[in-house]
């Protein structure tokens, strides 16, 4: 990640930790895991993704084990969030506007990496949507839940746009520090009316409401149980 710009660099860095807290606390909620099982959720939620993309393109070892600072975060996050989870109730608010931001910065990295290694447009895509929302992926299969990005609100249609974009911009020889953060905007405007709406993708029809879920489950608007 180090030839990124240095505010991208940044902005996954403070995604990294997010969502390790946010991985972390829906151990905490849901799972009702030990210290050790909700570090390792919150770890597996904040750093998956991007293991995934890395692999998958063949850069080894990922960006994760050659970037000392991504596993302090991740880790961080999910101490904070085994220490302090009944206050971060209060901050839910926020952490969803920094779950959001993770997102779309995710987003165009994702996408840009694919493209540098001169993957085509599908694979640039796919490997943009991977690394925002592979690691939540992950941490709801362990815990034994439907991933939520599959059935809860807009998650993987703002990562997508987002990649879109990223790649577009890519094809045109116009990407850079500019490009990225418009993307990366596009993706978190998304995300963010969709959780204040209560958006979701279209349903088949006759479908239901959502599927339920546990009580213990973090509310469906929160950032916890994404990414």
């Amino acid at each position: 990640m180090s030839s990124e710009p240095t505010l991208l660099l940044a902005l996954d860095l403070t995604g990294t930790f997010t969502f390790g807290l946010n991985g972390a606390l829906t151990a905490v909620r849901a799972a009702r895991l030990d210290v050790v099982g909700v570090v390792t959720l919150g770890m597996m939620t904040a750093l998956g993704g991007g293991v995934i993309r890395d692999v998958l393109i063949g850069s080894i070892p990922p960006a994760t084990f050659r970037d000392w600072r991504y596993f302090p975060l991740a880790v961080a996050g999910g101490l904070i969030a085994f220490g302090l989870s009944k206050r971060l109730d209060r901050l839910e608010a926020l952490i969803t506007v920094f779950d959001a931001i993770g997102l779309s910065v995710f987003a165009v990295i994702g996408a840009s990496k694919a493209a540098d290694f001169g993957l085509g447009i599908g694979p640039a895509l796919l490997l943009g949507v991977v690394t925002a929302v592979g690691g939540g992926t992950i941490r709801d299969a362990l815990i034994g839940q439907i991933p939520t990005v599959l059935r809860s609100e807009l998650y993987a249609i703002p990562a997508l746009v987002a990649a879109a974009i990223t790649v577009a911009t890519i094809q045109m020889h116009v990407y850079g520090l500019a490009a990225a953060l418009g993307a990366a905007a596009v993706c978190f405007v998304i995300r963010m009316l969709g959780v204040r709406f209560g958006l979701n993708a279209p349903r088949p029809p006759g479908a239901g409401a959502d599927p339920s879920t546990p009580d213990s489950d973090p509310p469906a608007s929160g950032p916890a149980d994404r990414q």
